[in-house]
């Protein structure tokens, strides 16, 4: 039996709880609210005894109620209503509110009861719509901020991008600035060489003609006639070495200006070499002595005007370095694939540190400063063998000699 001190207990709990309590019979009419259930939806108690417990739930859910609540009492049970969905009220004045709803349920005398717990969840809602209002602000502004990062490293990029292309453009105009200047150095050096040649090597020829020039008038006298034929001679070649150097200086100029063009026939490779022999034979000192030897086929096609200069660069060249009395041998080879050209002296040789400027224009070995020459025959030679698809190379040691080889691709008449 329950005590009379329980009883006030419950009943303080029942009238002081911050839930709203509603007690229904089975047919769904309220029998008992607490203050908290008039409170939270405005009505007094004397308004809401009698009445079905639909007169708190909103209209457009009156009627689903009605069918809910038939399902409580056939199988009744505590539990939370409203799990998975939203709960509402419905106030005197008719404002709709959020509630949350617990059920029980207890049998007197025979007859079922249901309680409800009622909690007014409104605040909650708001604070829960406020989170929801920030979380969505909060995602709009990290979206935004994943734009504004996506476009700022698009504009990173594109900007690096453009720095690189900057940087590129500056290193390359540095590099050709750099190659600009080298040139102009080096077209200066070239410049500078070229004075200096020409006034040494046009002075030397010049001075002999008129010298020879001089004396020639002063031999009169019959028997002075091998005076005057010596001074002729002299005359002669000093007038053919500045030919020479001007056939130099005009080759350069059209190899520079692009007028030398290549004509291929077809011819023997031995009669232009030994053509070309027999022509240098007067230009050799004293003493020395051209061999030349062939071997394998004697057709080729190629030009025979410019592979002829080139032969008289090359013999020219060896006669001019070697001493007298010593021998330069000339050897010419035609295989399946190519035509070598040798040419080997046993002159002053070339010293290893010029070696890689021997093609440069101009260029006099250190050696061969006091022997007469343009410095221009091995970059005429090259030049013309880059026309004809060719190529040199040079083995030399200082003091002992020269070998020249050059080979030309083999081409069918």
């Amino acid at each position: 039996m329950m005590m009379k001190y329980d009883i006030v207990h419950i009943t303080s709990l029942f009238e002081n709880a911050s839930e709203g309590f509603v007690i229904a019979d089975d047919k769904g009419i309220i029998i008992l609210v607490n203050p908290s259930a008039c409170s939270m939806f405005g009505y007094t108690a004397k308004q809401l005894v009698g009445n079905p417990i639909e007169i708190l739930v909103p209209k457009q859910f009156a009627k689903t109620h009605v069918k809910q609540r038939e399902a409580f009492h056939k199988h009744p049970s505590s539990r939370k209503m409203g799990q998975g969905r939203e709960l509402y009220g419905a106030k005197k004045n008719g404002d709709v509110f959020p509630v949350e709803v617990s059920l029980s349920n207890y049998e007197q005398d025979k007859k079922k009861y249901c309680i409800a717990f009622i909690i007014d969840i409104s605040q909650r809602k708001q604070i829960e719509l406020n989170m929801l209002a920030q979380q969505q602000q909060l995602e709009k502004v990290t979206s935004e901020l994943q734009k504004l990062n996506v476009e700022l490293e698009e504009k990173v990029a594109e900007r690096t991008a453009i720095l690189k292309e900057a940087l590129q453009k500056l290193e390359q105009s540095q590099s050709e600035l750099s190659e600009a200047l080298d040139k102009e150095r080096q077209l200066n050096e070239i410049k500078s060489r070229f004075v200096s040649m020409a006034s040494h090597e046009f002075r030397t020829p010049l001075s002999t003609v008129l010298s020879s020039a001089l004396l020639l008038d002063k031999y009169v006298l019959t028997e002075e006639q091998p005076k005057r034929e010596k001074h002729i001679e002299r005359i002669k070649n000093s007038v053919k070495h500045l030919n020479d150097l001007l056939e130099d200086f005009l080759s350069v100029g059209k190899l520079e200006e692009g007028k030398v063009e290549t004509v291929c026939e077809s011819f023997l490779l031995p009669d232009l070499i030994h053509e070309t022999i027999e022509e240098m034979k007067g230009l050799a000192r004293n003493g020395q002595e051209l061999v030349y030897h062939h071997s394998g086929d004697k057709t080729i096609t190629s030009d025979r005007k410019l592979l002829k200069n080139i032969l008289f660069n090359l013999i020219s060249n060896a006669i001019k370095f070697s001493e007298d009395n010593s021998a330069i041998s000339i050897t010419s080879k035609i295989s399946s694939k190519a035509v070598s050209i040798a040419v080997e002296d046993k002159g002053i040789g070339i010293a290893p540190e010029d070696m890689d400027h021997l093609f440069s224009s101009f260029f006099r070995g250190q050696n061969a400063v006091n022997i007469q020459g343009t410095g221009m025959g091995l970059h005429i030679i090259k030049r013309y063998l880059d026309l004809l698809k060719g190529d040199i190379s040079i083995k030399s040691k200082l003091n002992k000699g020269t070998t020249v080889r050059i080979e030309l691709p083999l081409k069918k008449s």
